[in-house]
């Protein structure tokens, strides 16, 4: 488990690099975030947190919903095992919340 925690830390930061560098968006509290807590502890806080983060609205404006913690992991079941069911429901809520993948872009539509 502990190999599958260092790739998700991995991925986030990766997310991050492209939200940079595909939307131009700066994501600094996420980065300060993952550098504070890691990947994984900073996913469960913002999956877990009862308010969207100003990085999903801002990413959710650009069109870019496939760039959030909450993507990441609802798409790829590698890092299912790191969530709870109930976390994994959370995330997958909030994406049909914002419609992510629902005839938005319906190219890019990953959302299950």
């Amino acid at each position: 488990m502990e190999d599958l925690t260092r790739a998700f830390d991995v991925a986030m930061f990766a997310i991050h690099r492209r939200a940079r560098d595909e939307a131009g968006y700066r994501a600094t509290a996420f980065l300060g975030m993952l550098n504070k807590r890691g990947g994984l502890q900073t996913a469960r806080q913002l999956i877990n947190s009862t308010k969207v983060s100003e990085g999903y609205t801002r990413l959710w404006e650009l069109g870019r919903l496939d760039l959030t913690v909450e993507a990441t992991v609802v798409d790829d079941p590698r890092w299912h095992p790191l969530f709870r069911p109930d976390e994994l429901d959370r995330a997958r809520k909030r994406l049909r919340d914002y419609r992510y993948g629902v005839d938005v872009n319906p190219a890019r539509a990953k959302f299950r």
